[in-house]
C-alpha cells in the first residue's frame, strides 16, 4: 500500500496552528470532513473514543490518531506539521509536531492494519522526519511522505 492511495495534495496541511491536542483533533477533523464528506462531529467523536483507549503518540514527536467509520469507502489520511508541539500524552512524554490522520471504513480489518503499519515504518525513519519538519510547503510536505514511502515500501 502507497501513502498516495491515502493522502492527496490536498489533505496535508504544512503549517498547522494549534495549542492542544483537542485542537489538533478538532482541525484534522474539519479536514477529513472536506475530503470525506462525513459530519465533523463524527470524525472527532471516533478519534476522542479512540485516544482514551490510549494515546496515538507514538514518540519522537509523532502521532498517528486513527479511527473507523461505517459510511467510508475507503482509506484516508490527512497529514499536518504544526507550527508549535503539543502535548499529545505520547508515551515518551515528548510534544508532537507531526501528525498522521488515518480514517477506515469499519470493514477495512487488514487494510486499515497494513495503513497503519505503513504510516509507523515511514515516521520512524529519523531522517524522513527531519525532512518533514524542515518544510513549510504542503507540496513538498506531500512528495517527501509519497516518495519517501515508495521507498520504504516492504
Amino acid at each position: 500500500m502507497n501513502l498516495s492511495e491515502l493522502l492527496t495534495p490536498q489533505a496535508v496541511i504544512a503549517s498547522l496552528k494549534v495549542n492542544s491536542k483537542k485542537q489538533v483533533l478538532q482541525e484534522l477533523s474539519k479536514k477529513a470532513s472536506e475530503l470525506t464528506g462525513q459530519p465533523e462531529r463524527a470524525i472527532f467523536e471516533v478519534l476522542t473514543e479512540r485516544e482514551r483507549l490510549g494515546t496515538t503518540g507514538v514518540g519522537h514527536g509523532i502521532a498517528i490518531p486513527h479511527g473507523k467509520l461505517a459510511a467510508l469507502d475507503r482509506l484516508y489520511g490527512v497529514f499536518a506539521r504544526l507550527e508549535t508541539p503539543v502535548d499529545f500524552d505520547a508515551i515518551d512524554e515528548q510534544p508532537v509536531d507531526l501528525v498522521f490522520l488515518l480514517l477506515a471504513p469499519e470493514t477495512a480489518g487488514a487494510d486499515h492494519l497494513k495503513a497503519l503499519a505503513r504510516v509507523s515504518r515511514l515516521l520512524r525513519d529519523r531522517a524522513s522526519c527531519d525532512k518533514l519538519r524542515g518544510t513549510d510547503s504542503a507540496d513538498a510536505v506531500y512528495a517527501l511522505l509519497t516518495e519517501s514511502a515508495a521507498s520504504h515500501a516492504a
